[in-house]
């Protein structure tokens, strides 16, 4: 019988249109229950007696839409420090994660280096390691090193978050079996052509998820930068601020840092659900 011809049977039309009368209905439940849980909010918070000062000093629109365009701009500089500092991340974290599985006893050397750097910048809060650059590296006047803050700022970035990412391929390339190399090698091919051809491509498609994870965390850590004096969108919150004392500015820049973030998270949920890291019962939400 052609493939064309086929019709579902009775059975199977009734069971479609059920479990999409189910959908329906789950549908209408979860938006009639987030309408009353956003409206019990709206009246709960609308009913203290602080409410109208707080709405004035937050959520003035007028105020909003007067620093929006001076927020963007500095927003503009977090995302271009973003994109800089991601790709050294993952150059600089894949070549720690490959250092750290090499065998044999002659790189002992470059493993308890790639060791003891990520146990000391996963120790290290991040503010603290932006602090010893930004006001470190120019104290020691040495000709040639750059001392712009948005440079020190993006390194301080790239030795953070390159040990957090060097364990995220580390722990790809030791789900790689063993008998991969092993097939691999029995091939005529050298050891970095296993790690290039082999292990690397089936490493990084495991960790894509928790890998796009840490990125979300960078761009919203970038504007952690402000604190050296970067006219990024919280300093430009900031100094919007200080003119007439309203926090409104703080509110825009907080939410022009979740629209910029929101797309790359639904990426990752997007990449978790086709690798199978999440379970059937797994939702958008």
């Amino acid at each position: 019988m052609p493939a064309s011809s086929w019709q579902p049977s009775e059975l199977q039309r009734e069971r479609i249109a059920y479990r999409r009368s189910r959908a329906r209905l789950s549908t209408l439940i979860a938006a009639t229950s987030s309408i009353l849980l956003a409206g019990l909010l709206a009246f709960g918070i609308g009913a203290t007696p602080g409410w109208p000062r707080v709405r004035e000093t937050f959520f003035n629109l007028d105020r909003g839409w007067e620093a929006l365009p001076v927020v963007a701009e500095g927003l503009w500089l977090n995302i271009r420090v973003m994109l800089v500092c991601a790709v050294l991340i993952v150059i600089f974290g894949l070549t720690l994660a490959v250092l750290r599985t090499l065998r044999g006893p002659i790189f002992f050397p470059l493993r308890f280096f790639a060791a003891a750097y990520t146990d000391v910048f996963r120790g290290l809060p991040l503010l603290l390691v932006i602090f010893l650059l930004g006001f470190g590296i120019p104290a020691l006047q040495l000709k040639g090193m750059p001392n712009q803050a948005v440079v020190l700022g993006g390194a301080a970035l790239v030795l953070t978050y390159s040990s957090y990412v060097a364990e995220v391929f580390r722990a790809g390339i030791e789900s790689i079996h063993p008998s991969q190399r092993a097939a691999a090698r029995s091939l005529g091919l050298s050891y970095p052509q296993t790690m290039r051809f082999v292990v690397l491509p089936q490493a990084v498609r495991r960790v894509l998820p928790p890998l796009l994870n840490d990125f979300v965390s960078l761009q919203k850590d970038s504007g952690l930068i402000a604190v050296l004096g970067v006219v990024d969108a919280i300093r430009a919150a900031q100094l919007e601020t200080a003119e007439d004392f309203n926090f409104t500015p703080y509110v825009v820049a907080g939410l022009l840092f979740v629209a910029m973030t929101i797309p790359l998270t639904r990426l990752t949920d997007w990449v978790a659900r086709r690798q199978g890291w999440y379970g059937a019962g797994g939702g958008l939400v």
